[in-house]
C-alpha cells in the first residue's frame, strides 16, 4: 500500500511516523507533497527522496491520500492537485470544517473519509472521529481505519454533521484539560508550591484520577462524590464551581467551538 501525505504539520508528520514505526506501512511507500521548508526536510528521516514540493504524476501513484493541510488552503491546494486525482484514490481528509461533498466536487473523486484526530495522537494516544462516503466500500474502510489506528484510538460515525461536534469535543478537548491544568498549577503556586512542584502534583492528579476512572465502571459523577466528603475540602470548592456556574460555562464553550466548527466548512 502506497500513501501520499499533503501537508506536513503536526499531523502530516504525525501520520508518517505512526504508520512507519507500526510497520502498517513500509517507509519507501510514504510520499510527501509539502509546501518548500527546509527544517521540515531535514526531519523527515523515513525516505527523504519521497519528499517533495510541487505535484507530480509519478507521486500520486497511491492508493490513500491524506490532506492535511489548512481548511483554508485546501481551495488553492485542490486547485493544483486535482488534474492527478483518480476515482480509484481513497481521499482521507483531516481539515475540519470541509465536507465531503466539497471535497469530492474539488477533487473531481469519490472515496472519501472525513476525519478529526486530536493532538494526543503525537505519542500514539489520539482519539480520532471519522465517517466516510457511501462510495468505499469496508475493505477500503477496515484499511483506512488501522492507518488512524496506528496513533491511537477511533470512533466510527454514520452522520457527517457529528464530525463538527467532535471538532468541539475531542479535536479541542486537550486544550480545555490544558485550561484547567494550568489554572489548578497556578492555584498551586499562589498556595505556596514551587513551580515544579506544582506542575508535578497537578500532572500526577490529572493521570491518576483518568487511569482510575478508565479501570472501574463508575460514572465521573460517582468519582465526585467518592472523592467528596460532607462538610470535607472538596464539597467547599465544588460548591464554588456551582455557584459560578462553571460547568454552564463549560457548555456554553463547547456549543460556541461547534458552532465555529460550522461556519469554517461555509
Amino acid at each position: 500500500m502506497r500513501v501520499l501525505i499533503i501537508g506536513f504539520g503536526n499531523m502530516g508528520q504525525t501520520y508518517s511516523s505512526s504508520f512507519t514505526s507500526s510497520g502498517f506501512v513500509s517507509p519507501s511507500d510514504i510520499f510527501v507533497l509539502s509546501r518548500s521548508d527546509i527544517e521540515k526536510k531535514k526531519r523527515f528521516s523515513i525516505e527523504k527522496p519521497n519528499f517533495f514540493t510541487t505535484p507530480t504524476k509519478t507521486i500520486f501513484n497511491v492508493d490513500i491520500i491524506i490532506i492535511a493541510v489548512k481548511p483554508r488552503d485546501f481551495s488553492i491546494l485542490a486547485h493544483t492537485i486535482s488534474p492527478f486525482i483518480t476515482n480509484e484514490h481513497i481521499v482521507l481528509s483531516v481539515m475540519a470544517g470541509i465536507s465531503m461533498q466539497t471535497i469530492k466536487e474539488k477533487l473531481g473523486v469519490i472515496k472519501v473519509v472525513r476525519s478529526m484526530p486530536n493532538i494526543p495522537t503525537q505519542i500514539g494516544q489520539g482519539m480520532t472521529v471519522f465517517c466516510a462516503a457511501k462510495d468505499i466500500d469496508r475493505k477500503d474502510l477496515f484499511i483506512v481505519q488501522n492507518l488512524i489506528n496506528t496513533t491511537g484510538k477511533s470512533l466510527y460515525i454514520d452522520k457527517e454533521e457529528m464530525i463538527n461536534a467532535a471538532t468541539a469535543i475531542s479535536g479541542s478537548g486537550p486544550a480545555y484539560v490544558y485550561y484547567f491544568m494550568n489554572a489548578m498549577v497556578e492555584s498551586a503556586i499562589e498556595l505556596g508550591f514551587s513551580s515544579s512542584e506544582a506542575e508535578f502534583l497537578v500532572s500526577q492528579t490529572f493521570t491518576g484520577a483518568v487511569q482510575l476512572q478508565n479501570r472501574s465502571k463508575e460514572s465521573h459523577q460517582e468519582w465526585i462524590s467518592k472523592v467528596s466528603s460532607k462538610g470535607g475540602t472538596t464539597e467547599a470548592a465544588i460548591e464554588v464551581f456551582n455557584k459560578l456556574k462553571v460547568k454552564s460555562a463549560i457548555e456554553e464553550g463547547l456549543f460556541v467551538a461547534n458552532q465555529r466548527a460550522l461556519d469554517l466548512g461555509k
